[in-house]
């Protein structure tokens, strides 16, 4: 255990997640790196407190509130809930989770704001923004699509196009439209205030450069820095869910003020029923560490404007910010219309959670790299690293002590040397451990692990065994397995805390510590062996990806939808969850649905996902043909020339929606998670044009 006199005081943080849908495999990479590094230094004896919260506030938190017809603070309740349960089973070992919608949060986030409004670093004026005139709101840029006006690629969000990378002003896009109403936004002034962030140009310039950030980092935030930093809008308009700014009615802190300011908060909640002092982590001057794990997505607030902030209010700068990349699946990127978009609980009801926490820690770095989870390497490198080499040391060694030996190890070890290596590993472990070197640190842990399988191998006890197994070579041979496999494990206790502590109950000793490498266990009585982890079952991987594909599928995915109405883009859950609010039988009832039958389709020049539909509903009550113009989402599923002549499904009631192309009289029906697979609902055969869907 370490020295009190020369303990370490570290705080450590990791991204908020939003409270506006669930935990997903981006959250457990980052939340396992966090843990593991926080793991270990706490076996090392290190005093290391590790605080978390839900980011609850923002215009996305109201809007799914309404949908589902409860409260805000309903809503992040449970989710908050959810959030933790997720968590938990992940062992993620927080010493406490709290909300930024919480007493704490408020109180800090209006002090600091006061000081930072005394000290001169706030400014007011008054800006335009696009507002929804049927919603009543002005829009984030997320809220906002339309035309880029670089490369005229149609359905860009407000502030950059995700074909040619331009940035813009949402009010410089082309035929701009409310994703919320699929209203034309009107542009409206109103009065804002903001954080005199360029004032910090020169602190921040020898801040980033000190040692507390990655070197790429570093580097990206210097094209920034000498680009010249903009001051830094920190309100919104009402309506609009968070905390009212002081003496401003209507006027409320931007989401990205209070959201950081949320460590802070739970950390004072921690000291409330602790022995912590929130000043000895939060002033400076002190020898505390403070250490903030993030995702590349968010840098610009963590490392400009959250350090200027703090700097500004009297508080200290972290220590360092760790930055990781994303999560890909078999080589793409998270998608829900690929049907690789994977919350916690999908994968938590097929596999056990300690293979992903392995596989996580057996390819993450100290790098902002991505990191890749490809199930066919996932499923062959956990059963060959955790099954084939670590518990398979246990596993060849335990019988033979347990049956001829009652148990009871050896006095000492018959290889020595081989002990002595595994045991001399710990300081080049510990390092990188230290530096987040997951993947360098598995792969010594394995090179070890085969070392030791060899030896096994190599002196067959199993062998001796036949002819006497109570022979005092075999109990040597197999008590050094044994330890081997105890050092092992301790150096894994940090990626594998429930392995951990399976083994530390088969071997009936105490709970392992950093130090407990330096330490044989001799003379001393294990209990039975039981199975400490299985193989992973490919079908199981298999049945968690179905599960996945089929859920995004029934929420919708990316699915073919009227093309000028388009949902907010906010993460609802998958399952369990409603979509929207429920409406009533009488108000279903009024969706006129018809059978249309197909008698031209086209391609829409200058749009990526439309075709153009022309569809014969039959005759009208005048005895005349009955055609409707329809543009539909499903140009990556069907050749035009394939459509024509088919029958599909319209809802024939839907206002007619002008659009850039023209106007869309209806929409057709088709469900699928995107891309190729979308399908058309199509009717029985014996339908006809104009006949209505009951």
């Amino acid at each position: 255990m370490q020295d009190a006199a020369k303990q370490r005081h570290i705080l450590v943080t990791m991204a908020l997640p939003y409270a506006n849908g669930p935990i997903h495999l981006g959250h457990i990479l980052e939340a396992v790196q966090t843990d593991v590094w926080v793991r270990f230094q706490r076996l090392k004896g290190e005093d290391c407190a590790y605080v978390c919260a839900d980011d609850t506030h923002g215009t996305a938190i109201m809007l799914r509130a309404q949908n589902e017809g409860i409260s805000p603070e309903e809503l992040i309740a449970r989710v908050q809930a959810e959030h933790e349960r997720d968590y938990a089973k992940f062992d993620i070992g927080f010493s406490h989770f709290h909300s930024t919608n919480s007493p704490e949060n408020e109180g800090l986030l209006q002090s600091i704001y006061l000081a930072l409004k005394a000290n001169g670093h706030i400014g007011k004026r008054t800006i335009t923004q696009l507002f929804d005139p049927e919603k009543n709101l002005f829009l984030a840029d997320r809220f906002i699509k339309g035309t880029c006006p670089k490369c005229k690629t149609p359905e860009q969000y407000g502030d950059n196009c995700e074909n040619c990378n331009a940035t813009y002003s949402p009010s410089d896009l082309i035929d701009p439209r409310s994703t919320l109403s699929g209203a034309t936004p009107v542009e409206k002034d109103s009065e804002h205030f903001f954080f005199k962030l360029p004032e910090f140009t020169d602190m921040l310039k020898a801040w980033t450069r000190s040692g507390t950030l990655q070197e790429s980092v570093a580097n990206k935030l210097r094209e920034w820095l000498e680009g010249g930093l903009q001051e830094w809008d920190i309100s919104r308009d009402a309506p609009y869910f968070g905390f009212e700014i002081p003496d401003e009615p209507g006027k409320y802190f931007y989401v990205w003020l209070d959201a950081p300011i949320g460590y802070m908060a739970s950390f004072e909640a921690l000291c409330a029923k602790t022995d912590y002092k929130f000043d000895d982590y939060w002033r400076p001057g002190t020898d505390t560490e403070l250490y903030h794990f993030i995702g590349k997505d968010i840098v610009n607030f963590h490392t400009l404007f959250w350090p200027a902030v703090l700097s500004s209010a009297g508080y200290r700068t972290p220590t360092a910010v760790f930055v990781h990349g994303f999560v890909t699946v078999n080589g793409q990127k998270m998608s829900k219309s690929r049907g690789t978009f994977i919350n916690a609980e999908d994968y938590l009801s097929h596999l056990d959670p300690e293979y992903l926490r392995y596989y996580f820690a057996a390819k993450l770095s100290g790098a902002v790299d991505d990191l890749d989870l490809n199930f066919d390497d996932f499923v062959a490198r956990v059963n060959s690293d955790l099954v084939g080499k670590v518990v398979n040391i246990a596993s060849r060694c335990a019988g033979f002590i347990n049956k001829g030996f009652d148990g009871m190890l050896a006095a000492q070890c018959s290889e020595p040397a081989l002990v002595a290596e595994v045991q001399a590993a710990k300081d080049e472990i510990a390092a990188l451990y230290e530096a987040r070197e997951y993947s360098k640190a598995m792969r010594l842990i394995m090179t070890l692990a085969d070392k030791a399988n060899q030896y096994i191998a190599d002196k067959a006890p199993w062998v001796i065994a036949k002819t006497d197994k109570q022979a005092p070579e075999v109990q040597a041979i197999c008590s050094t397995g044994i330890n081997l496999f105890r050092l092992i494990i301790s150096y894994l206790k940090p990626v594998l805390p429930a392995m951990a502590q399976k083994v530390e109950d088969f071997l009936a000793i105490d709970p392992l510590q950093w130090d407990s490498v330096d330490s044989l266990l001799l003379d001393h009585e294990i209990g039975a062996f039981v199975p400490l982890i299985t193989r992973v079952d490919p079908d199981k991987v298999a049945e968690m990806m179905d599960t996945v594909k089929a859920s995004q599928a029934v929420a919708g995915g990316e699915s073919a939808s009227h093309p000028s109405v388009e949902q907010a883009k906010v993460d609802t859950p998958l399952s369990k969850e409603p979509i929207c609010e429920e409406i009533q039988f009488p108000d279903f009832a009024k969706v006129d649905l018809r059978i249309a039958k197909i008698v031209n389709a086209e391609h829409v020049e200058g749009a990526d996902k439309l075709l153009r539909l022309t569809l014969d509903l039959g005759l009208d009550e005048k005895g005349e043909p009955l055609q409707r113009n329809v543009f539909s989402g499903i140009k990556s599923a069907y050749d035009p020339a394939d459509l024509i002549g088919r029958l599909t499904v319209l809802v024939a009631n839907l206002a007619p929606r002008k659009m850039k192309f023209g106007m869309s009289e209806g929409m057709v029906l088709a469900a699928g998670p995107g891309g190729k697979d979308i399908f058309l609902l199509e009717p029985d055969a014996g339908a006809q044009p104009g006949m209505r869907v009951i």
